[in-house]
């Protein structure tokens, strides 16, 4: 992996937290949360917020180590929205099990 990094950004995809490179593009570091499609992040100073199948992690930013995680008993293994972009990510989902239904529906056909 390089060691002149650019700026970093953090996604979630495939019940993974991602960090690329925004100057190479190169993958940083991957951390698996758990076996979900859907991962949601809260990025914050010193600090990465993850949630997968009803189930908030914490991470490092710079390593993707999980320091902590709370399995938010008695609240169901929904997605979790953050207040920063909950809007956005639950329209993507929304939309994105549409399509799935949709597509699934026209193989069956």
């Amino acid at each position: 992996m390089s060691m002149n990094h650019g700026e970093t950004i953090y996604i979630g995809v495939g019940g993974h937290v991602v960090a690329i490179d925004t100057t190479t593009g190169e993958e940083l570091w991957r951390t698996k949360l758990k076996r979900s499609s859907y991962v949601t992040i809260l990025v914050r100073p010193g600090a990465i917020y993850g949630a997968a199948s009803g189930e908030l992690f914490c991470l490092d930013p710079a390593t993707g180590t999980i320091r902590w995680q709370n399995r938010l008993p008695g609240l169901g293994t929904g997605i979790i929205a953050f207040g920063d972009n909950g809007p956005s990510v639950m329209a993507s989902a929304i939309a994105n099990d549409a399509a799935n239904a949709a597509a699934a529906a026209a193989a069956a056909s």
